[in-house]
């Protein structure tokens, strides 16, 4: 079938594998208010993602000359409880209203209560609600039915991606306390954070489970790290420049937050004194307006630090085509694996 055609069917197929997941792990106790909390964790698994990681996971499978079979599926939706998971509690962290263009679950959690403690209530669960999800991707991806010794190579990848992303985020937290973060810096924590979390170990995962040698894994790794960045750095864009309905979140959230993305490194870089002073004021402030945010987005043009960001990209993904057309894998894998690097990396459906 064509390569289009069947993305699509993984991500339904993984949809389809988590709802009958989450259907056996309803809540233990019979109390009403567990129940609605599990009801709005599943709600939230369930209700949108693109489902690249489990998508990337497939086609690492693939790739390395695996058929296509429930086994798989069953490992790339364990991931996506995974992400659900540090999406929840990433959320927590950034103070976030809206992710997928709904309410946020500790958000939703709060607003499930009232009184002056409904908004440390909503965190708490939140905090309980993502890691439950956690420890569900762990018992998802062990009862996958995959050959033993396969299953511990591709755990061991996925313990590795937990530590990363962990680290990654970590370090985000990190440059939130700084001074501000040098493109360097900020591109440490894109690779942890993002690109290995994202691409570089949901294809290694997908080829382990399938037995895929040392040197296709580092194929993966060539053409995953890049493109992982690129992906990153097309978020950060967004997050500036993009409106709610392209990114399911405010428009402002980056910029109140303060997030030092290579793309504020690269404008602080060449800002002029008067630009820098500019953006110090309103980077990272609540009480940043469209108005003032638009101000913002003017110098990141000025200073050339968007045309920069964008020249990193396309770098990017020339680099992960490059090391995909070397890589000795699955015609079919290769050529689904190319389709997305451009999905990725341009956020074309």
């Amino acid at each position: 079938m064509p390569v289009s055609f069947t993305q699509h069917d993984v991500g339904s197929r993984v949809d389809r594998r988590l709802a009958g997941f989450l259907e056996t792990w309803r809540a233990p106790v019979d109390d009403p208010d567990v129940e609605a909390a599990y009801r709005l964790l599943t709600d939230f698994i369930l209700r949108g993602g693109k489902r690249v990681r489990p998508r990337l996971c497939y086609w690492g499978w693939r790739g390395a000359g695996g058929d296509d079979s429930e086994e798989i599926i069953t490992a790339a939706a364990a991931l996506e409880l995974c992400h659900a998971g540090l999406l929840i509690h990433d959320d927590i962290m950034d103070g976030s209203e809206l992710r997928r263009g709904r309410v946020t679950v500790h958000r939703s959690l709060a607003g499930l209560h009232h009184g002056p403690g409904a908004e440390m209530f909503g965190q708490a669960g939140g905090i309980l609600l993502g890691t439950l999800s956690l420890a569900w991707s762990d018992t998802m991806l062990s009862s996958c039915g995959v050959e033993p010794h396969r299953l511990r190579a591709a755990h061991h990848v996925f313990d590795a991606m937990r530590t990363e992303v962990i680290s990654g985020q970590y370090l985000d937290v990190l440059a939130q306390l700084r001074a501000g973060a040098s493109v360097a810096e900020a591109l440490t924590v894109i690779r942890f954070k993002t690109a290995k979390y994202t691409v570089e170990r949901p294809l290694q995962i997908g080829g382990a489970l399938a037995g895929a040698s040392m040197e296709l894994l580092e194929s993966y790794s060539r053409f995953g790290l890049p493109l992982g960045e690129a992906f990153q750095l097309r978020d950060d864009v967004l997050g500036t420049f993009g409106s709610e309905s392209e990114t399911g979140k405010s428009a402002l959230d980056d910029l109140r937050e303060g997030k030092h993305t290579v793309l504020f490194a690269h404008a602080v870089r060449k800002a002029s004194p008067a630009q820098l002073r500019h953006l110090r004021r309103w980077h990272g402030n609540p009480e940043l307006t469209e108005e003032r945010a638009e101000e913002v987005r003017e110098i990141l043009r000025d200073t050339g630090a968007l045309a920069e960001v964008e020249q990193m990209i396309e770098e990017r993904v020339h680099e992960a085509v490059t090391a995909l057309s070397a890589a000795r894998m699955e015609p079919e894998a290769a050529k689904a694996l190319t389709l997305m690097a451009d999905r990725l990396a341009h956020r074309t459906k």
